[in-house]
């Protein structure tokens, strides 16, 4: 059995930032449904999805604005 484009999805880095955002958005959006009621395949696709998006954001911004507010006492800014 081939993988469709569904299965897939379009290569990461061929996705304008504005797509990018819009598909990890998307992924964000579903992950509990996937995880409490989706097909062991279906959950297995979103993972490796979310991890290919996730890759090439951190790819594109390794210099992402960190907000202080969000880390834990003691985990400091690097």
């Amino acid at each position: 059995m081939t993988e469709s484009v569904e299965d897939v999805g379009v290569d990461p880095s061929e996705l304008s930032d504005d797509d990018l955002i819009r598909e990890l958005h998307s992924l964000h959006r579903t992950r509990l449904d996937t995880l409490r009621h989706g097909s062991d395949p279906a959950l297995a696709n979103h993972l490796r999805r979310t991890a290919e998006l996730e890759t090439e954001y951190l790819v594109r911004h390794p210099g992402r604005e960190v907000d202080p507010h969000r880390l834990r006492d003691g985990a400091g800014l690097e």
